[in-house]
């Protein structure tokens, strides 16, 4: 049966208002631009110039961390700058002293296939994700007291001068003595229907989570419920990053861009794009106000919430591959990259300028991060080893 003709000029006066609309929205983004344009009276390297140039570099490897039996994707430092999390696929999640260099726990994971891991604020619960869809929280067993030196079968270490002790955890908890079993997670938050990329607690009670089914997610874990869904991506979403204003966080996807999203009321706020390859990392800038990001296309980017522009790249001809993780020191001066070739790329946020190499591991650099002290930074690697350097 033939369609009605006054149904079939329908459909033709609707496919005429979307390509009208279309390029109303493609008009109105090219007046956006030039309108962005005209208020980028300079660029950062110009503003720059001034400055004196950093100093040659002197990290150097001052622990390095055995333990993981295959490639590791992910680490977390823990608030009290002592304590990280890593996760491998040998299938563990471990819970390491950075200062004594020894395993504090080590937990088993349902699904060796582990993409991400995360440290809540207290110390007491960790959390790991990956290609189960699945983001799962263990308890750990933290000293009732965790200022005075340990008793027995509790972690710490002697601290030394102006060292913090850290958090005291309880490791052999004994048979009903009341202490959670960390072999076993307390709370598994199901919803997403693609692999966790990454995970972040905004508190022990809260965590957000990013996932390859382009959405974002803020969990109560108390109540093991979905409290919002952050939709806008048309990509996987690889990372998460929240704003020293707890209120914000960005993600970045394979979509190439960098997303501004506002917790309250759970709509995208800002977009940043640029990039011409996959997003793999974002990070906060320390004083929340501007964003970094690594990407598939060997660069790394400097964006301005306030300007709502891009600041910086930071890119060699020498570098031809991607980035996995980036970091920022706690001044906000130094930007530390993760890359494929092996290697930890350090660049001058400011002038733009690749000032120095860490060259430690025998493959990808898969994540790093930097102690909330920013005295230490840690790189993991597929070659099975975390560093920290100093």
């Amino acid at each position: 049966m033939q369609p009605s003709t006054s149904s079939s000029a329908t459909d033709d006066n609707i496919a005429a208002r979307i390509a009208s609309s279309r390029q109303e929205a493609e008009k109105l983004k090219e007046k956006i631009k030039q309108k962005k344009e005209a208020l980028a009276d300079t660029t950062l390297p110009q503003q720059a110039q001034s400055l004196d140039a950093l100093p040659k570099l002197t990290l150097k490897v001052r622990r390095t961390l055995k333990g993981h039996l295959a490639k590791i994707y992910a680490m977390s430092w823990a608030n009290d700058q002592r304590h990280l999390v890593s996760a491998s696929q040998d299938g563990k999640l471990l819970v390491w002293d950075a200062y004594t260099t020894n395993k504090i726990f080590s937990i088993p994971l349902r699904s060796s296939w582990v993409m991400t891991c995360a440290y809540s604020p207290t110390g007491r619960l960790v959390a790991s994700g990956g290609l189960d869809n699945v983001c799962s929280i263990y308890r750990l067993n933290v000293s009732a007291s965790t200022q005075s030196t340990s008793a027995q079968g509790t972690s710490s270490s002697s601290s030394g001068p102006g060292r913090s002790a850290g958090y005291q955890y309880i490791v052999n908890a004994a048979p009903g003595s009341g202490q959670s079993d960390i072999t076993k997670p307390t709370r598994e938050l199901v919803a997403h229907a693609g692999y966790i990329s990454s995970c972040k607690f905004l508190s022990d009670s809260q965590i957000l989570t990013s996932s390859g089914d382009t959405t974002c997610i803020l969990w109560d874990i108390d109540a093991n419920v979905k409290l919002k869904e952050f939709i806008d991506h048309t990509g996987d979403v690889m990372s998460l990053s929240v704003s020293p204003n707890p209120s914000i966080f960005v993600s970045g996807a394979c979509d190439a861009t960098a997303k501004i999203w506002d917790i309250r009321s759970g709509k995208c706020v800002q977009s940043f794009s640029g990039h011409e390859s996959d997003v793999n990392a974002v990070q906060f800038f320390p004083n929340g106000n501007a964003i970094g990001t690594g990407s598939d296309d060997a660069s790394c980017r400097l964006y301005d919430l306030r300007a709502d522009r891009e600041l910086n790249m930071y890119a060699s001809e020498q570098i031809f591959c991607g980035i996995t993780s980036v970091a920022f020191s706690i001044s906000g001066r130094l930007l530390f990259g993760g890359y494929d070739d092996f290697h930890c790329h350090v660049w001058d946020t400011l002038k733009g300028n690749h000032v120095g190499a860490l060259r430690a591991h025998e493959n990808r650099v898969s994540c790093l991060g930097v102690s909330s002290d920013g005295v230490a930074l840690c790189t993991g690697s597929w070659d099975s080893l975390l560093k920290v350097w100093s």
